[in-house]
C-alpha cells in the first residue's frame, strides 16, 4: 500500500512540475513574440525612412525609389510571413490584412 501511495504521489509531484514548466514557458512566448514584432516594425521603419530618402532626392519615379520599394516590400512580406501582419510607420499601426500594395505612401 505504501508502494502505491508513494507512486501516487510521484506522479501528482511530476504533474506539478509539468505544469509549472508549461507556465513558464508560455510567459516567456509573449516576450518574445514582442521582440520579434519590435524587430519587425523597426526594420520595415528602416526601409520606410529608406524610401523616403529616395523619393526626396531622387524622385517618386526613379530606380533607387524603386528598389527602395522592392526593399520595403520585402521587409514587410517577411514580417507577414511571420506574423501575418505588418507594420506601417506613417500610420504607426500594425495591418492585419496584407494590403501594403494599397499603402498611399508606397
Amino acid at each position: 500500500m505504501n508502494t502505491l501511495r508513494n507512486s501516487w504521489k510521484a506522479g501528482k509531484s511530476t504533474a506539478a512540475v509539468a505544469a509549472m514548466a508549461a507556465v513558464l514557458m508560455l510567459g516567456a512566448v509573449p516576450l518574445m513574440h514582442a521582440d520579434d514584432h519590435a524587430k519587425c516594425q523597426h526594420n520595415i521603419e528602416k526601409a520606410e525612412a529608406r524610401l523616403d530618402d529616395a523619393i526626396r532626392k531622387h524622385g517618386e519615379r526613379s530606380g533607387e525609389a524603386s528598389a527602395r520599394r522592392r526593399d520595403l516590400d520585402a521587409e514587410r512580406e517577411r514580417c507577414w510571413n511571420q506574423y501575418h501582419g505588418w507594420w506601417d510607420g506613417h500610420a504607426h499601426q500594425w495591418h492585419d490584412q496584407r494590403d501594403w500594395d494599397h499603402d498611399d505612401h508606397h
